[in-house]
């Protein structure tokens, strides 16, 4: 009875995990080498899968059970708030070769990182990564002081093939996203105080026109409202993914 039983738990934990990992919703899309998929974790955590090679992007253990995705073969740290930093989840999906890319910010905490600076570039796996900035112009703390003050903060332009997915980290609609050229897929964060309204978002849509926008690190923004403002712009889908 006991083997039964000890069976049917394990069966149990086994089903509920699975369930659990079957919530996460991915697009794919077909790039010069091959398909991309994209996951979709949650709040500022994403994985990209393209030829055997596993991204992840600041992984956090508060929004996926990392035991059970695949190991990265590359991990991008976009800053070294805890809500984007987590050493324990990184910790479960490295293994011997893994490169971990970060901000000179996180290095405290990840001393094997690869510390990159905005404008720097480096190819790993077959993967160019562009750093570029991430930052407050409006959104401040009680004292002045930006929530992301500039210089500190990576976003990503990540090049699949011939498709360029930028990751903007947490940021503002910032004068320098007006150089970002041909985005195939953007992430742009809307949580409030500390990234962007849906106004900034619409505003910074207007700056580089990606085929793709998906709305991420939304908190209790209405997305809705991003819906309405974006009508007028047909060359950029909206895309509305569970990106809290």
């Amino acid at each position: 009875m006991k083997t039964r039983l000890l069976f049917f738990i394990l069966i149990s934990l086994n089903s509920i995990h699975v369930m659990a990992q079957t919530k996460l919703q991915s697009d794919t899309i077909r790039t010069s080498s091959g398909i991309l998929t994209m996951t979709f974790i949650g709040h500022g955590t994403l994985m990209f899968t393209w030829n055997d090679k596993v991204l992840h992007v600041d992984p956090v253990d508060q929004y996926a059970d990392y035991e059970s995705l695949p190991d990265a073969d590359l991990i991008l740290v976009t800053h070294h708030h805890g809500d984007h930093l987590d050493v324990a989840a990184m910790d479960k999906i490295t293994k011997p070769g893994t490169v971990a890319i970060c901000t000179e910010s996180c290095l405290e905490k990840l001393p094997d990182g690869i510390a990159m600076k905005n404008g720097d570039e480096r190819t790993v796996e077959g993967i160019t990564i562009q750093a570029v900035p991430a930052y407050n112009i409006v959104h401040k703390r009680s004292n002045g002081e930006p929530f992301h003050p500039k210089g500190v903060g990576n976003g990503y332009v990540i090049r699949f093939g011939d498709k360029k997915i930028y990751v903007a980290g947490d940021t503002e609609n910032i004068p320098e996203m007006a150089g970002l050229k041909d985005i195939y897929c953007a992430f742009l964060p809307m949580n409030l105080p500390y990234t962007m309204t849906p106004e900034m978002v619409s505003q910074a849509v207007r700056l580089f026109h990606p085929d793709i926008l998906y709305p991420y690190h939304y908190g209790e923004t209405d997305v809705t409202v991003l819906v309405e403002l974006l009508r007028d712009v047909p060359s950029t889908e909206l895309r509305i993914r569970n990106l809290k």
